[in-house]
């Protein structure tokens, strides 16, 4: 689904991304891992458009993203998930779910949402700032699942999450999964990204330095938590 070829980015002189390659097939969940300042989230940023000083090949459904504008890459499937999850605190849940106009075979209704997110549905006439973090957590992905997003990339969705809650949140990932939506994932928690992704990419000084399966994350555990200062 998602085709990424010696991609390099910058924020002025500085390099944050270099010569990146990766894929994301459909229907996977894959995770970005590493240290904060590694150039996870300028990846993401990347992909949806929202980070301009690149140089390289972003590839979606076989057709080359260059030059097409974040608002053109929400239509054609590709939803964003912020780290700071991006919630309209002046408007109800409700508000929040209904705002984003509902789009093509893959949009989620209402009803759908509320089937997979009840607690949602008990608060929808909350407005976003008496959401809890994990509630607003959960709002930022029904959101965008409404709009019929066919990959979703979301930036550290357990960041700062208790243990229920990021248990709660890897069951709505393993369930977008089953509905046929592909994730790009960023995520710090490795035993949280095995219990929900099909393949690792370790990203380091803004390159990709390894790629990883379960089974490899699993066996280099204490390895990779040392190496990421964990």
């Amino acid at each position: 689904m998602l085709q990424i070829r010696e991609l390099s980015a910058w924020y002025g002189e500085a390099q944050v991304l270099r010569e990146v390659t990766l894929d994301v097939p459909a229907g996977e969940v894959v995770t970005l891992v590493g240290r904060n300042g590694a150039g996870k989230t300028t990846l993401l940023r990347c992909v949806m458009g929202l980070h301009r000083h690149q140089r390289g090949y972003v590839g979606y459904l076989g057709g080359d993203l260059g030059g097409t504008p974040a608002h053109r890459r929400a239509a054609a499937g590709i939803g964003w998930v912020p780290d700071d999850r991006g919630i309209y605190a002046s408007l109800t849940v409700e508000e929040n779910l209904t705002m984003p106009r509902a789009g093509g075979e893959n949009a989620w209704p209402l009803s759908r949402v509320y089937e997979a997110f009840p607690v949602l549905k008990e608060r929808r006439r909350f407005p976003g700032t008496r959401l809890s973090g994990g509630e607003q957590q959960m709002l930022a992905l029904a959101r965008v699942l409404r709009t019929g997003a066919r990959l979703l990339l979301c930036d550290e969705p357990t960041e700062g999450l208790s243990p229920l809650l990021v248990g709660q949140i890897g069951s709505i990932l393993r369930a977008v999964k089953e509905h046929g939506v592909t994730v790009l994932l960023i995520e710090q928690n490795l035993h949280f990204a095995t219990t929900v992704a099909d393949r690792h990419y370790l990203i380091a000084e803004g390159r990709v330095v390894d790629s990883l399966d379960n089974s490899e994350v699993k066996r280099r555990e204490h390895e990779l938590l040392a190496y990421l200062g964990m």
